[in-house]
């Protein structure tokens, strides 16, 4: 009997003990979630484009007293730089300069113009690391490489002789720009012209001087199928003129992070300073540059004890090659990669006429390069499901390797992020969901002296100012959702630029 009794008086505690009530009692998880919805909430009504222009504003004043760019290696990077760095001090952040060497590049011509059989200039863009021609130029007959799928990356496509003192007309595809100039270089070609696979201007790279072998420039598609089509016709001739200076300079990238919060759980955001030579650069990339500290002042209002380490970083060089990104990437030590939970990109968010794109990171839309480290899937979901819930509509886009995400991919550290488009061309789809005009590019000043602050949607602007502050306040608390499975689904994604040039930019060096 009192061994029933004491049976029966244990049961209902028991029942009590796995009640409802008591099994979902709140737990450090809960309140971790709870922390950052309450705070992402926060820096979502309180971050503000107007406010975040303010810094664009000063951008665009220190190009304007500094020979009209903010390029690494400049003084009109010094001076951002030294702008972003006093602006985080000021807010309470450790900040520091990570200072490096690298080759500075400014194109001093980039001229093309068809001499016979009938005269008339062509735009050509230079590639980066390009060797020079004379002053003046080269005089020469025009010479196309056959078109297949790895058009001017073996030497059999340069048949014996047939290149010698001519310059190479290339297809993009197959391999590098690199491969392609050298292949033609080994063939006797004085210099090498690329033209477009798709619509939008050529802007690339070779990756380093040691790979610039001949002159080299970009054309865009309709330019280089004109001129091949001239070539089926008979001989064209042209005057050729690139020229470019290349010399070692130092530059730095600016580094702050919230003093307090655990190192072991480091979130990590980012966005390129510098401009290219040819502009001031107020939407590549003072756009994201200016989002990510109008976020910190707020945050360093509104927490001043995240759970987490949150670290901005604004690199320089990106448009050399993301130099910058790279730098700072291979100077981490084992345990401090280990320590990035997660990094996000911000490269280009107000372009003119913009979309709303999100880095495919579990490769749903099956487009270009596969998905990105484990996590990555789950920061797209997180930006998707924000947008969702604001009614804003997005699409995806692919992870080309062509902005700072690409040295923590490499690292197996997960990435996301967004951005509005550049040199691709707006597809009628897409001018229905976002508005904006079909058939133009995203942003028509890109690269160019355009880039200013006239070039800036204050629309796409917010939003992604919005983006960036529902990420800070969610993962200064809780990076929970990281480990929360994701189910991808198929979907139709054209990688959100216009055929694989997502943003274009001069470090482009694959196909």
């Amino acid at each position: 009997m009192a061994t029933l009794a004491a049976a029966a008086l244990a049961t209902p505690l028991l029942l009590a003990s796995a009640s409802p009530s008591a099994a979902h009692r709140p737990g450090p998880a809960d309140r971790a979630a709870k922390d950052a919805a309450k705070l992402a909430g926060k820096l979502v009504a309180r971050a503000s484009a107007d406010d975040a222009y303010e810094h664009l504003e000063r951008f665009q004043a220190i190009a304007d007293s500094a020979g009209g760019h903010r390029a690494a290696g400049s003084l009109g990077h010094d001076a951002s730089a030294a702008y972003v760095y006093q602006q985080m001090k000021k807010y309470g952040y450790d900040v520091s300069y990570q200072k490096f060497s690298f080759v500075y590049t400014q194109t001093l011509a980039e001229k093309l113009s068809v001499v016979a059989p009938a005269p008339r200039d062509i735009e050509i863009k230079a590639m980066t690391y390009t060797k020079s021609t004379p002053v003046g130029g080269i005089r020469a007959a025009l010479a196309a490489v056959p078109v297949d799928d790895t058009t001017g990356c073996e030497p059999a496509d340069y048949a014996s002789g047939t290149f010698t003192g001519k310059i190479a007309l290339i297809k993009r595809g197959g391999c590098s720009f690199a491969e392609k100039q050298a292949a033609a270089g080994a063939a006797g070609a004085a210099g090498a012209i690329v033209y477009n696979n798709t619509e939008g201007v050529l802007s690339g790279t070779l990756g380093d001087v040691a790979s610039g072998k001949i002159p080299t420039g970009g054309l865009t598609q309709a330019e280089g199928e004109k001129l091949a089509a001239d070539l089926a016709k008979g001989p064209v001739e042209i005057s050729f003129e690139i020229r470019q200076l290349q010399e070692t300079r130092t530059t730095n990238n600016v580094i702050a992070e919230t003093r307090r919060g655990n190192a072991a759980n480091t979130v990590v955001l980012g966005a390129h300073l510098d401009s290219v030579t040819e502009g001031p650069g107020i939407n590549d990339n003072g756009s994201g540059s200016a989002g990510l500290l109008e976020v910190a002042e707020e945050l360093a209002k509104k927490e001043k004890s995240p759970a987490n380490k949150v670290r901005f970083a604004w690199w320089s060089a990106e448009e050399n090659g993301l130099l910058g990104s790279e730098h700072y990437v291979a100077n981490l030590s084992s345990l401090g990669k280990k320590e990035i939970k997660l990094y996000l990109n911000f490269d280009m968010i107000a372009s003119p006429n913009y979309g709303i794109f999100v880095y495919d990171g579990d490769d749903s839309d099956g487009v270009g390069s596969g998905a990105g480290p484990e996590g990555s899937a789950q920061l797209e979901r997180d930006i998707n499901e924000f947008l969702d819930r604001r009614g804003t509509p997005h699409e995806g886009t692919d992870f080309t390797g062509r902005s700072d995400y690409g040295p923590f991919i490499e690292v197996g550290i997960p990435s996301g992020g967004t951005f509005t488009g550049a040199e691709g061309i707006k597809t009628e789809a897409q001018a229905r969901k976002f508005g904006g005009q079909a058939g133009v590019a995203y942003d028509p000043n890109y690269h160019a002296a355009g880039d200013d602050l006239s070039n800036i949607d204050m629309d796409a602007f917010a939003v992604n100012i919005g983006i960036i502050a529902n990420a800070v306040g969610t993962y200064a608390h809780d990076i929970s959702s990281l480990r929360k499975p994701v189910q991808s689904v198929p979907t139709d994604g054209d990688e959100g630029s216009g055929g694989g040039l997502h943003d274009g930019h001069d470090h482009e060096v694959t196909e």
